[in-house]
């Protein structure tokens, strides 16, 4: 049983003897829903006045909650939000976008918050330009699609929308992410009865490691994503979440996932990529099972400048097994938040020498260099 006190204006009569009703103003409230199950509910001022229900249960247990206007919700948000470095957030919700933190917000009955109905991409922004835009939009589109999510705007139009909210924030170094969601409506199964699609894009000021050190991974005991979801990068992350705190638990940078045949697969949210054959040949997973990393294919392009110069021998893309992957030369995670980054120890074993090899070096002063000169192909510049 739970009792409640209840301050008002005029006296009522008639509830429920679980409750205490001392005074009501029917002209300045609403009703809410009694947990004692009679069905009536509690009123909602329209004083600004702070307001707390206090209530105990039979444990003797208390609590307070209070009931806040919409600025103090406001001022809270703001506080919550101190020291975040989002810059500016657009939302189709409201057709806009916002520089105030506060104001980032997501309905809850959109799909892809309460059912996990959305997909999402990334951008890097370099001394203000956007790198591989149009590569991670095609990508995010194609995700839609196999999501069956219909987009809320033409392509192009997205594409403007996601360099206007970069141009607002005026970040020159950092992240856009955006999102494509099957839209806000009800708390059920199916989106039938969400009226459209949603977009969000949000700025985030962030720094690029450019000379990591050489980090352990471990082969990851959480079941791997079936192809037809390994394949959409949607928000359904719980996997590679899981994947990833059992990796730090056991001191590790991150856990690499074995397919069924034994054939390694990828990162929680990175591809990898070894160097074999006394350090001449680079090879890659499939992208088959996995996500296609933008990254790891522009990684992929500019193997070829290492070739020409003498460095490797070749560049494929192929089935690696697990002992292959251990006896390489070389190991790297890549990705567009890790960029190029070494892996000297997998479980027990050390990879190679058990240091950052002089490929993955190579490969990351070509990356950062293709990010701040590459071709108008990669980089896109912000009219800020």
């Amino acid at each position: 049983m739970i009792s409640l006190l209840v301050s008002f204006a005029n006296p009522v009569a008639g509830f429920s003897p679980e409750f205490t009703v001392n005074t009501w103003d029917f002209a300045s409230l609403s009703l809410v829903p009694c947990s004692s199950g009679n069905g009536f509910r509690f009123p909602r001022r329209s004083k600004r006045e702070r307001r707390i229900l206090m209530c105990s249960d039979s444990s003797s247990q208390s609590w307070n909650v209070p009931v806040l206007s919409s600025s103090e919700v406001i001022e809270r948000l703001k506080q919550a939000r101190e020291g975040h470095q989002f810059l500016a957030m657009y939302s189709s919700v409201v057709n806009g976008i916002t520089t105030d933190p506060a104001a980032m917000v997501l309905p809850l009955d959109d799909h892809m918050v309460h059912r996990g109905h959305g997909v999402f991409d990334t951008a890097t922004i370099v001394n203000g330009y956007l790198y591989e835009l149009d590569q991670h939009l095609d990508r995010i589109i194609r995700s839609a699609s196999m999501a069956k999510i219909p987009l809320p705007f033409h392509r192009e139009d997205i594409r403007r929308i996601l360099i206007q909210t970069v141009s607002v924030s005026g970040c020159r170094d950092g992240s856009l992410r955006y999102w494509l969601s099957a839209g806000p409506g009800d708390f059920l199964l199916s989106p039938s009865q969400c009226p459209e699609p949603t977009l969000y894009a949000i700025v985030i000021k962030t720094n690029l490691t450019k000379k990591p050190t050489g980090v352990k991974v471990v082969t990851s005991s959480v079941s791997i994503k079936p192809p037809e979801f390994a394949t959409v990068k949607s928000v359904n992350y719980l996997p590679n979440v899981l994947s990833q705190m059992e990796a730090e638990a056991k001191g590790a940078y991150a856990g690499i996932w074995v397919d069924k045949d034994g054939f390694i697969a990828e990162g929680p949210n990175m591809n990898v990529a070894f160097v074999v054959n006394g350090g001449k040949e680079l090879v890659m997973p499939r992208f088959d099972n996995v996500l296609s990393g933008c990254t790891a294919k522009r990684t992929l392009a500019l193997c070829e400048q290492l070739v020409s110069k003498g460095m490797l021998e070749n560049v494929k893309v192929m089935d690696v097994t697990v002992e292959d992957g251990k006896k390489a030369d070389e190991m790297m995670l890549i990705g567009s938040g890790v960029l190029i980054r070494p892996v000297i120890r997998w479980d027990e074993e050390f990879i190679g020498d058990g240091k950052e090899g002089p490929i993955a070096k190579a490969l990351l002063d070509l990356l950062l260099e293709d990010m701040s000169s590459g071709p108008s192909s990669v980089r896109v510049r912000v009219p800020y």
